[in-house]
């Protein structure tokens, strides 16, 4: 009996929360405890490789489990059901790191959560996929409800994808708008700055000091402060504006609006001393618009931590996938019966490596994949700071969700259209070849792009248009290429590693996935974008202290600006990285695969002879 359209329904729901849950953990952890909670870049970095190399060698014990389950329930559904369960609640605490936690205590947090993840969603992953062959019965039927899930999964992904950012800001903002956050520094005691910096974001040496009144409001999490707090524009909006210092009232200036400023067109830094009630305020200002502050006014700040909406935006958005996740997997357990008793092949991680040393093709295109994938995810782990911090402005979240959606667009017509097109002029191989080239052109626009300071996003839809169009095309082609693997295998070997080479598939993604997070983490290390701690160094214990070193040295030497990161490194890391590592695997392809189509053609009669012959 086939099946019908309630079962059909109940494993592609199943698939949309799954990837909604993976997309969301593989997109932005780094992001969350890197740029919000304040842990250190490499640390995560080292945290997110182990966690997922560790998960990739989970995969084939996973199965074992699975393979010697029985129940009434089946082999697949109890696995199902309970890596579901727990997955869902590790997610949410893993996105509601405390904030009182200090720096090592964050990072066993962190650590703890983000592996605790990886087994859980390995306990439901490796079922879910290993459950088609109980519930279906002709191959047809299988490769039908297979193509629906990966089709499902790839809608679970894009609407993580699109809504994240956008829902994390309004979920984070109606959040804080319900507690009490603010915090108020008395403005007798806030010494003011206002520095010049030149067109690269360098501060000049030419600092005013603000000697009037000043009044200083800042919004942020009570948790966080301490002895000290600190801000810069990595975590924070911010306004200022200047005064009549005659004004009991303090009000801005109508008639001198061109004083006001807000993190669109200026930075800051600012460290609350609550031992003393004492703030440093210093304030970056390009060339032009230092020249017009007044210096007969007083001058008023707000402040609002974004970093907080965002910690709060996390935690809730977390818990509503988290919830969704559930919800939808329960749907796909309560109506997909297992039918029949299937043994599920499972592949040890010494049978893995056994194939690949055994078939070279295999070894070509399996390292192909971890390249080609890894050049991919640096992209995608850096493409929110990209942003959030080069492109910057108000809307960053509603340009970051657009890219994104244009993106997920081009993705689809990649497989749907650009694909069976192409491949009626076109051979895998030369398509391979084709879709190389088209990423790393795509990375040398965009990198054009980013120096040449081109800040619409619509303009960034053009390299996007090759960079999605060939990743999805490369993904296509090497799951090609791996299956062609398998036939050369058989003839070499006399041994046909189908399930083991196919196996390897999630392995080397998963690889993959880390080597780019450390990479990533790396780059954000070095180049200091969006540290959340200050980038100068507190003396005797006070980031005050530290703050008014720097602005005595930009002062006396014209020192390097202390509120900005490199911009420069992260355009070059997000680009000229995945161009290399792309041109590295065009070349060992080029040179170790050797399966075009006449040679296919050969292995394919040979196979066909052998099969004869063992038939008679």
């Amino acid at each position: 009996m086939k099946l019908g359209f309630k079962e059909k329904f109940a494993y592609g729901i199943g698939a949309v929360g799954k990837d909604m849950v993976y997309m969301l953990s593989a997109s932005y952890i780094l992001y969350y405890y890197q740029d919000i909670m304040g842990v250190s870049a490499w640390v995560m970095g080292i945290i997110l490789l182990i966690a997922r190399v560790f998960d990739a060698f989970n995969d084939p014990l996973m199965g074992v489990l699975v393979a010697k389950t029985k129940t009434k329930w089946g082999k697949f559904r109890p696995w199902l059901f309970i890596g579901t369960l727990t997955n869902a609640v590790v997610l949410f605490f893993m996105f509601s790191a405390p904030p009182s936690l200090n720096a090592k205590g964050m990072i066993a947090y962190a650590a703890v959560f983000y592996i605790l993840w990886g087994v859980t969603y390995t306990m439901m992953d490796i079922p879910y996929w290993s459950m088609v062959p109980a519930f279906t019965e002709s191959g047809k039927e299988r490769e039908n409800m297979s193509a629906l899930g990966r089709s499902c999964a790839g809608v679970g992904s894009a609407i993580i994808t699109i809504v994240t950012v956008l829902a994390v800001a309004a979920i984070g903002n109606f959040a804080l708008g319900k507690s009490d956050n603010n915090v108020h520094v008395h403005y007798d005691n806030v010494t003011a700055y206002v520095v010049e910096m030149d067109e690269t974001g360098a501060a000049t040496g030419k600092v005013e000091e603000i000697g009037l009144n000043k009044r200083i409001f800042v919004t942020a999490d009570q948790s966080e402060i301490k002895d000290e707090f600190t801000f810069n524009q990595s975590n924070c909006n911010f306004n200022f504006s200047f005064f009549d210092p005659l004004d009991s009232n303090i009000t801005p200036l109508e008639n001198e609006s061109e004083l006001t400023y807000t993190k669109d067109n200026c930075s800051i830094d600012v460290v609350i001393d609550k031992a003393t009630d004492k703030a440093l305020v210093s304030v970056y200002l390009p060339k032009e618009d230092f020249a017009k502050v007044p210096k007969d006014r007083g001058m008023m700040l707000t402040i609002d931590s974004t970093k907080e909406v965002d910690r709060l935006g996390f935690k809730y958005f977390s818990l509503i996938v988290a919830i969704l996740f559930f919800v939808f997997i329960l749907i796909t357990c309560l109506f997909i019966k297992e039918k029949s008793t299937v043994d599920v092949q499972t592949a040890s991680i010494g049978d893995m490596f056994k194939a690949l040393v055994q078939n070279d093709q295999a070894m070509a295109i399996v390292i192909t994949i971890v390249l080609v994938n890894s050049s991919v995810y640096v992209t995608s782990n850096l493409l929110i700071y990209f942003f959030k911090y080069d492109i910057g402005g108000a809307s960053w979240q509603g340009n970051y969700t657009l890219f994104n959606t244009f993106g997920g667009g081009i993705q689809i017509l990649a497989m749907m259209l650009f694909f069976p097109v192409m491949r009626k002029f076109l051979n895998t191989l030369k398509m391979f070849y084709v879709s190389v080239i088209s990423a790393i052109f795509g990375y040398v626009v965009l990198l054009v792009m980013a120096l040449s300071g081109v800040n619409s996003v619509y303009l960034f839809f053009v390299p996007g248009f090759f960079i999605f169009g060939a990743v999805r095309l490369l993904n296509v082609l090497v799951t090609v290429f791996l299956a062609n693997t398998v036939d050369y295998g058989e003839i070499k070997n006399n041994r046909r590693d189908e399930s083991v080479i196919f196996s390897m598939q999630t392995f080397v993604v998963k690889l993959a996935s880390g080597i780019a997070a450390l990479a990533a983490a790396i780059s954000l290390s070095v180049f200091n974008i969006s540290k959340t701690s200050s980038s100068y160094k507190a003396i005797d214990g006070s980031l005050l202290k530290g703050l008014q070193a720097a602005i005595d040295n930009i002062k006396s030497s014209g020192g390097v600006s202390v509120s900005g990161g490199s911009i420069i490194g992260l355009r070059f890391v997000m680009t000229v990285l995945p161009m290399i590592v792309l041109v590295i695997a065009l070349f060992i392809f080029k040179a170790r695969y050797t399966l075009n189509e006449e040679k296919l053609a050969e292995i394919t009669a040979k196979i066909k002879e052998r099969r004869d012959a063992s038939a008679t």
